[in-house]
This record gives structure tokens, C-alpha cells and sequence, in this order.
């Protein structure tokens, strides 16, 4: 099916392009969300006719998107998830939780312009996209920790902070050493079979 573009979409062209689509795609998502018009003569005309207010609009909103484009690029967004020692998420961090933790930080943004290209499963910080306007693309960092001191760590660290630190953990090792020393009855020889 071909239609007539009325924004720029990702992938597929710009503002005024015509474009061949599959049905299901135009049907579904394109023409509902007025992303785009049937390709038919007579909204060729009707595009023609409006194509400089169309662009202004484009334009106006774009220039909105770019004011405020410095101010959520490089944003660090806290959320707060429950994972298993290994930094494993018990579920994942969804669109719906970045746009909220965005908005949370004062810009209010709709999940549909969070771009994730994989999900989150794991503790750690995250570069995500977000579209404030099909032409303005920022990059947004969510830090998805255990508790609100975990993520202070990981964003001092860089990245995922595992909760058991290196003393502790060879304080443990010795602990165990001991433990089996005891068990064998302090004997070093290995056994003569």
C-alpha cells in the first residue's frame, strides 16, 4: 500500500514521501496515529495544498524539541528494581518505567518516545534513546540498582557494583579454609591410598 508521509518516520522517509508499506502496518499504525495519508490523487492534492503548514508545524515543534534537548541529554534516571546477587533483574525495566522516571525529573515525555533497542535485564547502567521529536534523538541513562545507595556506587563506579566487596569476601574464604582445616583434622599430608 502506498502512503504520503506526514511526519518523518525512522527507516522510511520523510515528510512528503511516498512510501510502499505493507497493508497491516498503514492499517494498524500509520494512518491512525496520522502518521501518514493513503497515497490516493486526491490526498496528493489535498497534501500539496497544506504541505507549508504541515512543514511549519514540523518545524515548530522540532525547534521546541531542540530547546529542551540540552537539558534531557545525558539525564541519569534512578530506578529501583529487585534482582537476584548476580545483578539478574526479577522481571525487566520497561519503556513505561524510563518515561515515568524521566518525568519525574521535571520533562514530561510519553513512553511511545523511549527507544529501547534491547530490554533491560540486569543491574547496571543503561544508555536508552529518547525522541522528543522524530528529528531530535537524546540519550538518556538509567541507573537500575537494588536501593537508592546502590545506584549513588554505581554511578561513582561506572556500572553495576556487586553488594559483597573484596575484604569480606576473602574474609569468608579464609573463614571456610579454616572450617575444612578443622574438618581434617589439621592434618596438611594428603591421604596415602
Amino acid at each position: 500500500m502506498d502512503v504520503i508521509l506526514l511526519e518523518r518516520i525512522e527507516r522510511l522517509g520523510q515528510i512528503g514521501d511516498v512510501v510502499k508499506v505493507k497493508q497491516g502496518f498503514a492499517r494498524n499504525f500509520l494512518l491512525p496515529t496520522k502518521k501518514a495519508l493513503r497515497a490516493t490523487e486526491e490526498n496528493k492534492k489535498r497534501f500539496e495544498a497544506q504541505r507549508a503548514q504541515i512543514e511549519a508545524n514540523n518545524l515548530k515543534r522540532r525547534q521546541e524539541a531542540e530547546k529542551i534537548s540540552d537539558k534531557v541529554d545525558g539525564l541519569k534516571v534512578v530506578i529501583i528494581r529487585q534482582a537476584s546477587e548476580t545483578g539478574i533483574l526479577f522481571g525487566s525495566v520497561s519503556t513505561r518505567d524510563i518515561a515515568e522516571g524521566v518525568t519525574k525529573a521535571g520533562f514530561t515525555i510519553d513512553r511511545a518516545q523511549v527507544k529501547l533497542d534491547k530490554p533491560i535485564k540486569t543491574l547496571g547502567l543503561h544508555d536508552v534513546r529518547v525522541a522528543l521529536h522524530p528529528e531530535v534523538i537524546v540519550k538518556v541513562t538509567a541507573n537500575v540498582a537494588k536501593s537508592e545507595d546502590e545506584a549513588a556506587a554505581q554511578e561513582k563506579a561506572g556500572g553495576f557494583v556487586a553488594q559483597q566487596n573484596e575484604d569480606q569476601a576473602q574474609a569468608d574464604l579464609d573463614k571456610l579454609l579454616a572450617e575444612a582445616e578443622q574438618a581434617t583434622g589439621g592434618s596438611e599430608e594428603a591421604p596415602q591410598q
